[in-house]
């Protein structure tokens, strides 16, 4: 791989570092001024509940949108042009599902985390479901959680080349130490304030340089369509569907199984659900998610044009001689129209970004882990505020330096892939349990435990026999050829079969003798499900 450094000079670095730290010591210092100053696990958990739709919209959105969608999906744009697109728009749609089916009903019934839903739900075995959950959470959040940091240093290698071990230490060690410092300090206030933070700059930028881009153009969209297509050595088959994912039927599935997981795994994401629950109306909580809903369409929609503007201005071939994966078009973009100030301005963007989401999902982590595991499990319902807080506190430090381990250890693997699978687990595992705990009466704690084990166990089987772990040129193992599954993201199989799990516990589980009183309780959990709970 040729790195940027050839063609950017060590200012852009410099530049970039001095922006970051600035970003990070200003937003550091006003996450412990707003972070929990009582024992309360409600204001740890939750945050300021008052916060105005806008705001909540603009965390949601510094909740989902990761340093994929600024480098990745432009990347990907950059690259295969029509496939990329559609890929941006699968990630619009994805928040279409989060408002249309769990949003509300979610918020009327949870507390503080999903565990809290399926506690309402089953009172009686809601234990092990608990630990499940817990499960299934702690393994998405690391998987997302070191796909991030591993981003981190792969962003560093466009400008260093291929670093050493002791510079990739320093960048995980000191990402990593931010963010245990936002989550397990910050709380949801802190992490909440690096949100917004990241999220009105990512907004910023990226319709900042769209906007340049069509400028560059004279604001004729056609006019970048056809420069697009020009340099991107395919020509009008450039702006046509199947340049990535057309050809063999395997590339069509392989496309839909994607977009499968991207759509039904948001709305399953831990930190994207533990951010439904903060708004105190239901109200508020409806208007934060169209804002959601619109800012990540704006964002998507202004990737989209960087991508392209990135083909148009750039070349393909150059992006691709730079990172064959089209992480540095926009990079290398950056350095085209605005030099070394600009690129370091998308280059600490990057970074604020990756530390923003990790942040979040490390918080869902320790949540999960000290509310649904040591509270409501180990403890039963008996732990005090205080003590609930010091192992939510504690779990964030421990999940924070097993990432950094992880990472390292890890540190060429693909960041995409990693993160592709957190969305095949939670769409394959978590979705079900939520579907049928909300809208499925029969639903048993059996059916819940084995949607929850099968997704997962599913997923991840498929992935380790599948061209992501051996047989191909780009596999973490390419001498070896033991992949019997030809699809490199699993949803298409793992989503209907976690559903299909969860279905065949309920039917097969002995129906309880007090099926009375369960058909009382959730009848109840229906009319709290509809209507809010009587305090609301």
């Amino acid at each position: 791989m040729v790195t940027m450094s050839a063609a950017i000079d060590d200012r852009s670095l410099q530049l970039t570092f001095v922006l970051f730290l600035s970003v990070v010591v200003i937003t550091l210092f006003t996450a412990l001024l707003t972070a929990p100053q009582r024992d309360e696990i409600s204001e740890f958990y939750l945050g300021n509940r008052t916060m105005s739709p806008l705001r909540n919209g603009l965390a949601m959105c510094g909740d989902y949108l990761s340093a994929a969608t600024l480098l990745g999906s432009t990347g990907l744009v950059a690259l295969t042009g029509y496939d990329g697109l559609m890929y941006l728009g699968g990630t619009t749609v994805a928040w279409m599902m989060v408002m249309l089916l769990i949003a509300e009903p979610l918020h009327r019934t949870g507390k503080f985390t999903l565990g809290d839903t399926v506690a309402l739900r089953m009172p009686r075995q809601q234990r092990p479901v608990r630990v499940a959950l817990a499960v299934c959470i702690l393994t998405i959040a690391t998987l997302y959680l070191v796909a991030q940091l591993i981003g981190g240093i792969a962003l560093l290698t466009q400008f260093t080349g291929v670093p050493s071990s002791t510079t990739r230490t320093l960048c995980v060690v000191v990402i990593g130490t931010f963010v245990i410092l936002y989550a397990s300090l910050g709380g949801m206030p802190g992490a909440t304030v690096i949100q917004i933070i990241k999220a009105v700059m990512l907004i910023a930028g990226v319709l900042f340089t769209a906007g340049w881009v069509l400028h560059h153009y004279d604001w004729n969209p056609n006019a970048l369509l056809n420069a697009a297509a020009a340099r991107s050595g395919s020509g009008l088959q450039f702006l046509e569907p199947g340049l990535r994912y057309g050809g063999s039927a395997t590339n069509k599935l392989d496309f839909f199984s994607l977009q499968l997981a991207i759509v039904l795994g948001l709305a399953a994401l831990p930190h994207v659900l533990m951010r439904l629950l903060a708004p105190r109306e239901g109200s508020v909580l409806r208007s934060s998610v169209l804002w959601a809903v619109g800012l990540v369409g704006a964002v998507c929609l202004a990737a989209g044009i960087v991508g392209l503007g990135a083909t148009a201005i750039v070349g393909r071939d150059t992006i691709e001689s730079t990172d064959r994966t089209g992480n540095a078009a926009v990079l290398l973009l950056a350095h085209e129209l605005g030099g070394s100030v600009l690129t370091a301005l998308l280059t600490c963007l990057a970074y604020v970004t990756l530390l923003a989401v990790a942040v979040g999902l490390t918080l869902a982590a320790a949540s999960s882990l000290a509310h649904d595991l040591y509270a409501e499990v180990i403890r039963k319902g008996r732990a005090s505020q205080t003590e609930e807080l010091t192992v939510a506190r504690l779990s964030g430090a421990v999940i924070g330096v097993l990432g950094m381990l992880l990472a390292l250890v890890a540190w060429g693997a693909n960041t995409a892939t990693l993160a592709f699978l957190a969305f095949a687990i939670a769409a394959s595992a978590i979705l079900p349990t939520i579907v049928y705990t909300l809208f499925w009466r029969r639903f048993t704690a059996q059916g819940a435990l084995l949607s929850l084990y099968g997704g997962l166990i599913c997923s991840v089987l498929l992935v380790v026999f599948s061209p992501v772990v051996s047989s191909a040129p780009a596999s973490i193992y390419p001498d070896l050829d033991f992949a019997w599954f030809p699809l490199q993201n699993p949803g298409i199989v793992s989503i209907p079969a976690g559903f299909l799990l969860g279905w065949l516990g309920t039917v097969l589980s002995s129906r309880p003798e007090n099926a009375p009183q369960e058909n009382a309780s959730y009848a109840e959990f229906e009319e709290r499900m509809l209507v809010g709970a009587a305090e609301e």
